[in-house]
């Protein structure tokens, strides 16, 4: 994501046949890239993603962590505990742009944060996670999965 009406490069393209997704931090210092399709999206209420998103929710969208790749820069990492786990968030040194995160020490499935990613993504489909700290007004869509807190299956 850059600023300043800078045109963006592909955001998603295939490679070996399949798809893959481009996208980085909002200075442009680090920058990555899925070599996989796209997991699960979740839209996350909790107060951990309130506070790192400056906003009412998160949005995660898991992906393998063999697939994702760093293609420019270095993230810093930024470990914390929250509902019981060991977390890792990596981030943008330059701009502070949370770019992902993992849960626990074992996670093979990082989640990347969804405004990180260069294309707009689909939200339909997104799964609701900790609607029980879901800021008043929030209104979650009739049909859309949601969960009080995480769900095992995550």
């Amino acid at each position: 994501m850059t600023g300043g009406g800078d045109i963006l490069p592909a955001a998603s393209f295939r490679r070996n046949n399949i798809m893959a997704h481009t996208g980085g931090c909002q200075c442009g210092a680090v920058r990555y890239e899925v070599t996989n399709d796209l997991g699960g999206i979740y839209v996350c209420h909790c107060t951990d993603c309130q506070a790192q998103s400056s906003s009412a929710f998160g949005i995660s969208v898991n992906v393998p962590l063999d697939h994702l790749k760093i293609t420019k820069g270095t993230p810093k990492t930024f470990n914390w505990t929250g509902g019981g786990n060991a977390k890792h968030g990596a981030f943008c040194a330059a701009c502070g742009t949370r770019l992902w995160h993992l849960s626990g020490d074992n996670d093979r499935n990082p989640s990347v944060k969804g405004g990180t990613l260069d294309h707009a993504i689909d939200l339909t489909d997104a799964v609701h996670i900790w609607t029980l700290s879901k800021l008043p007004g929030i209104v979650i869509p009739d049909g859309c999965r949601q969960f009080a807190e995480e769900p095992v299956d995550r």
